[in-house]
């Protein structure tokens, strides 16, 4: 009895567990990554008109409608930046720190707010990247829902942020397919309707 109190005593004596340790533990990163990331939220609450620069595809969804992106939430882990198509609010960028990176989830909604059958699909940082520009090739998640969605010349995306002092530029890259969107913050404009799904 007098080893098991003076267990208790010693572990009650401990600054702290391995696990309190862990969970109060920062986040790691690194300095490109995270100044790219507070390259976006800088402009946090604010919103931007863009226009199509680069589509290489027939017939592209995009032409002729207005483009906005909303800088809408941020935290210190986490971007979510709408994606406004005309009047299209299915669409929300979510980049997060990982620990090990910058992950970017493409968060695709019904008008409900229900998923869309492809939604969260993305990447993940595979290098340090700079403090304007990362690249986030298509995760194994992603890659599996383009195969299983009949697209797997999806498999090979990967798609890329810039954050300029007057431009954001939004691309995705594969072999024979590339799409820009570039974005004007020198210019602010209204704030567009909640995305679907949120609140």
């Amino acid at each position: 009895m007098n080893i098991i109190k003076y267990l208790i005593a010693v572990i009650a004596s401990l600054p702290m567990t391995a696990t309190l340790l862990a969970a109060e533990a920062p986040l790691v990163s690194i300095k490109t990554q995270d100044d790219f990331f507070n390259n976006i939220s800088k402009h946090c609450g604010k919103s931007f008109e863009g226009q199509v620069s680069v589509d290489n595809a027939a017939g592209g969804s995009f032409a002729n409608k207005k483009l906005i992106m909303h800088v809408r939430k941020c935290s210190d882990s986490q971007l979510q930046v709408p994606f406004h198509v005309g009047n299209d609010a299915s669409r929300t960028w979510i980049i997060t720190k990982t620990g090990s990176g910058l992950s970017l989830k493409h968060d695709h909604r019904q008008k409900d707010g229900s998923n869309d059958k492809s939604t969260m699909y993305g990447g993940h940082t595979n290098d340090a990247g700079w403090a304007e520009m990362q690249s986030f090739p298509a995760d194994q998640y992603s890659k599996e829902l383009f195969v299983e969605q009949g697209i797997p010349q999806s498999v090979g995306n990967t798609w890329q942020m810039y954050i300029y002092p007057e431009k954001f530029t939004y691309r995705l890259i594969r072999q024979g397919r590339e799409f820009r969107v570039d974005f004007d913050l020198t210019k602010p404009v209204s704030t567009p309707v909640i995305p679907w799904g949120y609140q």
